[in-house]
């Protein structure tokens, strides 16, 4: 089975990170997106990432939910740590728009699009890809891209329209498999409609995923995410390793 690699993995809230990327290894993952969500986050990110050198690669951001617990001057930290750190950095994220009610009680809309667009313009001075939330915003999500002229971007775990996922499609994104490709029917058919060579695996660990039996997945659990996609796309596994492999190394620069 040709290397995989995880495109996106919160590794700063797995308790035994050691042992966690050890067995990753041992599956056959070569490379993890460690993905940060705030200032802290990014700064394990980064500690990590220098630590397992040519395993972890870090990715700077700021998530939407992070920002109800920010007022101005948290935010303006975090954006000015991630420009700071964003060249060194394989990739922005995770960054995005949540219209999740619960979300938004917190961060209103014209909150999360001007941080977004403005994380997004980061991206474009950099030229750095980006991983995107998108949770019921895909549309506006695009729209947002489109307009910063971004040119490299996933977006990781997508569940939303077939309509929006032609339009990114379309732009040249990628959207991400994970392991609730087991079940989730959206996501399972988001994944059947995507091409080939416009999908990448990632796992989001250390999220819960399972029905009815929940775990708790880590790196390894990518292989899962690739099981999944195979068969849903009639695809072998080893063919579609080896295209998703070849995507995130060419969207994230990522070298071998």
């Amino acid at each position: 089975m040709p290397g995989l690699v995880d495109t996106h993995a919160h590794l700063d809230e797995i308790e035994d990170i050691g042992s966690a990327l050890k067995q990753a290894v041992e599956a056959g993952v070569e490379a993890i997106i460690g993905i940060g969500q705030d200032l802290v986050s990014n700064q394990k990110i980064i500690e990590l990432a220098g630590r397992y050198p040519g395993l972890v690669y870090p990715a700077v951001g700021l998530h939407p939910w992070a920002l109800s617990n920010l007022d101005e001057t948290g935010i303006e930290e975090n954006i000015a740590f991630i420009k700071s750190n964003l060249p060194s950095a394989c990739a922005l994220g995770e960054v995005g728009l949540d219209y999740d009610k619960r979300v938004l009680k917190g961060a209103g809309k014209d909150l999360q699009q001007n941080i977004l667009r403005r994380l997004l313009q980061l991206a474009l001075e950099f030229d750095k890809p980006v991983s995107l939330h998108s949770r019921y915003a895909w549309k506006d999500c695009l729209q947002l891209a489109k307009e910063t002229r971004i040119k490299r971007l996933v977006f990781h775990w997508y569940t939303g329209f077939s309509s929006t996922l032609s339009g990114l499609i379309e732009a040249g994104y990628y959207i991400s498999a994970t392991p609730a490709a087991e079940y989730h029917d959206e996501h399972r058919r988001a994944i059947r409609e995507a091409p080939p060579d416009r999908l990448l695996l990632e796992t989001d660990c250390p999220v819960f995923y399972g029905r009815p039996d929940r775990y708790r997945s880590q790196p390894s659990d990518v292989l899962r995410s690739l099981k999944a996609a195979a068969q849903i796309k009639g695809i072998d596994e080893g063919e579609l390793a080896l295209q998703t492999t070849a995507n995130a190394l060419e969207l994230f620069k990522l070298s071998r």
